[in-house]
């Protein structure tokens, strides 16, 4: 088989602990996940169900480093996020069933041009050029998941822009949970293995700047940083 150009290499993280790359399907991200965020940026945490969309497997930085600022932005906000990755997927998985779908978990960032996405929700337009563009979202090596691995509601997330604290919160004030998060999103996609979930931010996003250097960590899991060019 021949094609009329090459094809776009695979989109790969890094998992801690191994020489194995994983290999990356789609980002499905959770909107407005953490209560204070959602009040934050105007919205009712009472709703009934989670908010999603999506970003290309090209928008990923593995591991952070180096990236220019994005164009067509003057305010480009940095959100942390719990990173789900699935080894395997299916239609309607119950919360009960869903961990038994997860590879590891990973510490990411979903980069958001906040200007973009206030004229898009002005129009009632769809959020792509706000969400979908190229190193919109760093993210950490994966840590499989494993009985050693400590991951609960009181592990602690945050975010700091050149060492000032901006983001602080735990995994345990999501509204929505992982296994919920899964059930959820499975009810609307056929989830399959190399699928990975952003899970949403806590309050404290901001806008960032050429020169910035981005630090992220989640307790147990791989720390990220980043510095903007």
């Amino acid at each position: 088989m021949s094609y009329t150009f090459d094809p776009a290499p695979v989109v790969t993280l890094p998992v801690v602990g191994s020489d194995q790359l994983f290999p990356v399907r789609r980002i499905f991200c959770v909107g407005r996940n953490y209560a204070e965020h959602t009040k934050e940026m105007g919205g009712d945490p009472e709703v009934e169900t989670p908010m999603f969309f999506m970003k290309p497997g090209e928008a990923l930085v593995a591991e952070g480093g180096s990236f220019p600022y994005p164009n067509a932005t003057t305010d480009l906000h940095h959100e942390v996020e719990l990173v789900v990755a699935l080894k395997s997927g299916g239609s309607n998985i119950s919360p009960e069933q869903a961990k038994a779908h997860i590879f590891g978990y990973a510490t990411g960032v979903d980069l958001t041009r906040r200007d973009l996405q206030k004229i898009c929700k002005d129009k009632r337009h769809p959020w792509d050029v706000a969400k979908g563009f190229e190193n919109s979202a760093p993210c950490s090596a994966i840590t499989p998941l494993t009985e050693d691995l400590a991951l609960s509601g009181s592990s602690s997330i945050s975010l700091c822009v050149n060492k000032e604290v901006r983001q602080h919160a735990t995994l345990g004030d999501m509204i929505w949970s992982v296994e919920n998060i899964i059930y959820h999103l499975s009810r609307l996609f056929d989830l399959r293995a190399g699928d990975i979930i952003m899970t949403g931010t806590p309050a404290g996003v901001g806008a960032i700047k050429s020169g910035d250097e981005i630090t992220c960590s989640i307790d147990g899991l791989s720390d990220l940083s980043f510095k903007l060019t």
